[in-house]
């Protein structure tokens, strides 16, 4: 399988968590078919174009915590802020996994 395919099997999948619920990286792994691949979820993420509309922000680590912290203009935690906005609470770049996890 190409890595193209593979992209797109872990796209496919963060493209259904829906606003206001967040999935670990291995979850959206294990969901694509590709367990234990977490890293790769990270690297697809990682190499997405500026100009896409894939939700990666609802993407977090196992624990609950926010992996990535690109910050704003204003300094603030651009994956918190998208968070916020669909009403996750995050409290020190922890989200509470019992709440807002998704489970489809």
């Amino acid at each position: 399988m190409q890595n193209h395919e593979l992209a797109q099997m872990i796209l496919n999948v963060i493209v259904q968590i829906p606003k206001g619920k967040v999935a670990s990286y291995g979850q959206v792994a294990k969901y694509a078919g590709l367990p234990k691949h977490a890293r790769l979820v990270g690297r697809v993420l990682g190499q997405l174009p500026e100009d896409h509309d894939i939700p990666w922000y609802r993407v977090v680590n196992s624990q609950g915590r926010i992996s990535l912290n690109k910050l704003d203009e204003h300094g603030m935690c651009i994956q918190t802020a998208k968070l916020r906005e669909e009403d996750v609470v995050v409290v020190d770049g922890k989200i509470n996994l019992k709440k807002y996890q998704w489970a489809p």
